[in-house]
């Protein structure tokens, strides 16, 4: 078994994130979406769609949900993801080095998982002064 990983973000974010790893990685080793939520969407109105994304994604594990801004609609409605019952765990500041990197960590558990994916964000910044 093996956790999901749900892109919850604004929209056109997570396909982009989904489809620059899937090309980078050939094919990506844990079960991922996207889920676009609409800009004048409440996370109530987007909520049965997530909750079937979610779903299609665990197997059993859980979920590990990226989100692109902590505090925004897509980052409320992870925060409503966590409260239906399947194991969920949330991290914010999605970017394409924190997908990469859980991506290449298929075997850890849920609850290692966001610890990795927030050094993929930070390790992904560097200042080049060059």
């Amino acid at each position: 078994m093996m956790v999901g990983v749900l892109l919850v973000t604004h929209e056109g974010v997570g396909p982009a994130l989904l489809a620059s790893a899937e090309r980078l990685l050939s094919r990506l080793p844990l079960p991922a979406m996207a889920l676009e939520v609409p800009f004048d969407a409440t996370p109530e109105q987007v909520l049965p769609e997530a909750s079937a994304a979610m779903r299609r994604v665990d197997r059993g594990q859980g979920v590990l949900v990226l989100t692109d801004l902590y505090g925004a609609s897509p980052s409320n409605l992870a925060a409503e993801l966590s409260r239906l019952g399947t194991p969920v765990r949330r991290v914010s500041g999605a970017s394409l080095a924190m997908l990469l990197r859980v991506m290449n960590y298929p075997e850890l558990g849920l609850d290692e998982l966001p610890a990795v994916a927030a050094a993929g964000a930070r390790n992904g910044v560097v200042i080049d002064d060059a």
